[in-house]
């Protein structure tokens, strides 16, 4: 398989996935600006929105979008327990949670990062982000992870987000639960796998 990757970009929580899950990927970095390939091959006929993650499977066909392959990978690795068994109401739950962080925090950084975008829609869509921060810390009241004591697909992508948070300039000790539950995430060493790889980390 190859994982389409940019450093640090949403396509992070699909390689921490990989690692959690056990999955042996090759990386191929993406210049999303150039949409090429690091060796410079063009990158729009992987993918024709032009955006990691995508996928290549052992079949020879593309995946993209990251709760997609996320699920992908852990159904091909069942015994790691990154995506639940179908037809259990974790499974359900865990998709609910990778439905509520693409839609209502990765969509809502996008326009932070846009340097085109007016600085008074940063501010709202940072203030908007800090309110579902706000609930988030409130669900991981007591629990090491959003499911509870056990890392699932749905915290590689959360974790991603505190990770932007960070670059937004956001505190993230005005929600302690979720200052703990990115601590805590960044600590497991397939999670640091995943960040050298992506020359993340020293």
């Amino acid at each position: 398989m190859k994982l389409y990757f940019a450093p640090g970009a949403c396509s992070l929580s699909p390689h921490i996935v990989a690692h959690e899950a056990g999955q042996k990927v090759d990386l191929v970095q993406v210049d999303l600006q150039k949409k090429q390939t690091k060796d410079g091959s063009d990158f729009w006929p992987v993918n024709g929105k032009g955006q990691v993650p995508a996928l290549e499977t052992d079949d020879g066909y593309v995946l993209t979008e990251g709760p997609v392959i996320v699920q992908y990978l852990g159904d091909k690795n069942p015994g790691s327990k990154v995506i639940p068994a179908a037809g259990t109401t974790e499974r359900y739950k865990v998709l609910e949670w990778l439905n509520f962080i693409t839609a209502e925090l990765h969509k809502t950084f996008g326009p932070m990062f846009r340097p085109t975008t007016p600085d008074a829609y940063k501010h709202i869509s940072k203030e908007n982000v800090g309110n579902r921060f706000k609930w988030i810390d409130s669900q991981l009241a007591g629990k090491q992870y959003l499911m509870g004591d056990t890392f699932t697909a749905a915290d590689a992508y959360l974790y991603v987000m505190t990770r932007w948070a960070k670059r937004m300039e956001m505190d993230l000790a005005q929600w302690p639960n979720l200052k703990a539950f990115n601590e805590r995430v960044e600590a497991r060493p397939k999670v640091r796998d995943a960040l050298k790889a992506e020359g993340l980390l020293q």
